[in-house]
């Protein structure tokens, strides 16, 4: 069993021993990994490049962190689990995908969008 699919056992199971089940619509938890990722992002507010590079080193911001990162992780293994995703096989191939967008020899040392390269 991949981690992917002992963690998504995990979540399933506390999910349906609370009987959230018929909260969890693909709609809800796509808007709930989002307000999620609005909670990483709020980790970062205010701040300037130096403090965000520095929140790991700082034990309770790295906690929160750590914890923000996990709830986009599980409600991300709940919406696959919805729509029936493979997350790891689409994340290689999403990879091989990225890699002729992005070929070496033009994408290196490049932020341009692949529509912009050369």
């Amino acid at each position: 069993m991949s981690d992917f699919e002992a963690l998504t056992a995990a979540i399933l199971k506390f999910r349906d021993e609370r009987d959230w089940r018929q909260f969890h619509s693909l709609r809800n938890l796509i808007t709930s990994l989002n307000l999620e990722a609005a909670e990483l992002l709020e980790l970062t507010q205010w701040k300037n490049d130096a403090e965000v590079e520095a929140l790991p080193g700082d034990p309770a911001l790295n906690e929160a962190l750590r914890d923000e990162c996990a709830d986009i992780l599980l409600y991300l293994l709940l919406i696959a689990d919805a729509a029936k995703i493979d997350l790891a096989a689409a994340a290689r191939d999403k990879l091989v995908k990225n890699a002729l967008k992005y070929p070496v020899a033009t994408a290196y040392g490049s932020r341009a969008k692949y529509t912009e390269l050369g």
